[in-house]
Formats: C-alpha cells, structure tokens, sequence
C-alpha cells in the first residue's frame, strides 16, 4: 500500500522553477514540499542525468539529444533560461548528486524512469543500481524512493537489478489489461493521468490492493475530488496554489 506523501511536486519546482533542476528542489522546498517526482534517462556514456526530453529544444537551447551527448557536456547546457532570464545558467543536474541533494535534505523521491528510445532496459537496470547505493541499509519503507516508468521493460530491468526496491506502473489512461500488468510487475503502486481517471476505475485500483497516484493535478476542486474518490497521492505543478499539507 501507499507509505508516502500524498502532494508531490512535479519535475521538482512545478511551474515556480525550470523542471528537473537543483533550482526546482528548493523552490520546492520553500513551498514546504519534502516530496518530489524527476525523470532519468542515460546520456552517450551510460550516466543517469535529470531531464524529461530525450531531444534538446524545449528545456535546453539547441540540436541534439541526451543519448548522443556525454554526461560532461550534458551537465555543461544552460537548463534555465527557457524558464526566466532570473534562471539563466542553471545547469542540467547528474542523476546522483540531484538525489543525494534529495536525501540530504529530506526530499521523499519518486524516480520517474524515463528511457530515450531503445534504452529501456539500461535505464531501468541503472536507476535501480544506484538508488541501491545511495540507499544501502534503509530499513524504514517510506523513505525509498519509488521507481516509477511507463516502460515495463524498464521496470523489469530494475526489478531484476535491485528487486527490494518499490516500484510503480505508470499509465496514461488504464487499459484493460492494467492489473494483469501491474502483478506481472510485481508493482506497489498505479500511477494514471487524473483526467483518464473515473471513480470507478479508482475503486478498481485500490480493490486490488494497489497505491494509486494522479499526475497532473493543478486545481484544488479536482485534487479534492480525487482524494474522495480514494487517490492515495497527487502530482502538481502548482506548488504554490497546493500547499504540501492539502486536505
């Protein structure tokens, strides 16, 4: 069942602070959030990096992409000016020290498993080996990250990596298949799209005796609705509008 948080912060700072950067966590944290949902993927040389687009464009200036670019050079792009001139120059954070900014400062993760196409497997077997080092002896449940992914190929990789770990399907809308693929997992948790999500299918989820987490939840009305009809956790980018304590 669900031991976590129930607001996370999406991509680290939701929409105070460009997504997936060490800027985005404490933004986070001077909203009062201590929970926080990042995507991984691998750069050219196998090293876990935080960002959500496998292509350049969006988040950082420029061609490219992060499979065919080395984790230096990586860390080297400017992933904060497309949010704000007053973000200029906040670089592209390595997986490691971005969670262990997390753990130093008592930020619960969920760790999105974002592969760049055809590195599904890497990518899960990677994040669970190093959440494992980063997580050796901790014996209390609640303060494991979550390994989350859209990919089962991901999932199982990390299963077979660090099979300890929790994990969690993710969906866009619940297919009919969902619970079938959910136990083949061996998953903890659910994680769909809110606006995919019914009343019905949400008393389905918990039935079968999984955690259930909407993504991405940026009204109080509806986070309200969701959390009545039995949701256990809720992503927003609205930080600043959903305070980390909502009811």
């Amino acid at each position: 069942m669900w031991h976590y948080p129930t607001m996370i912060a999406h991509r680290g700072g939701g929409t105070t602070a460009p997504e997936n950067t060490i800027a985005a966590l404490a933004a986070g944290l001077r909203h009062g959030y201590r929970a926080v949902e990042f995507d991984v993927m691998l750069s050219r040389d196998g090293v876990g990096v935080v960002m959500h687009d496998p292509e350049f464009g969006r988040t950082v200036a420029g061609p490219g992409s992060v499979a065919e670019t080395d984790a230096a050079d990586l860390a080297r792009l400017d992933a904060g000016t497309w949010f704000g001139p007053a973000f200029a120059g906040e670089p592209v954070p390595l997986f490691v020290p971005f969670a262990e900014y997390c753990k130093g400062h008592g930020i619960w993760m969920n760790v999105e498993i974002k592969p760049a196409p055809g590195h599904d497997a890497a990518t899960g077997r990677y994040v669970a080996e190093t959440v494992r080092q980063l997580f050796p002896a901790e014996s209390d449940a609640a303060r494991l990250p979550l390994l989350s992914s859209f990919s089962a190929a991901a999932l199982r990789a990390a299963r077979a990596a660090a099979p300890e770990l929790p994990r969690a399907i993710a969906f866009e809308g619940l297919p009919d298949d969902w619970e079938g693929q959910a136990r083949e997992l061996g998953v903890l948790s659910v994680h769909v799209d809110h606006a995919r999500l019914t009343p019905a299918l949400a008393r389905a989820v918990k039935a079968a005796g999984f955690g259930l987490f909407c993504y991405t939840v940026n009204d109080a009305a509806r986070a309200r609705a969701l959390l009545s009809w039995g949701v256990d956790a809720i992503c927003t980018d609205r930080i600043d509008l959903l305070p980390a304590d909502f009811k």
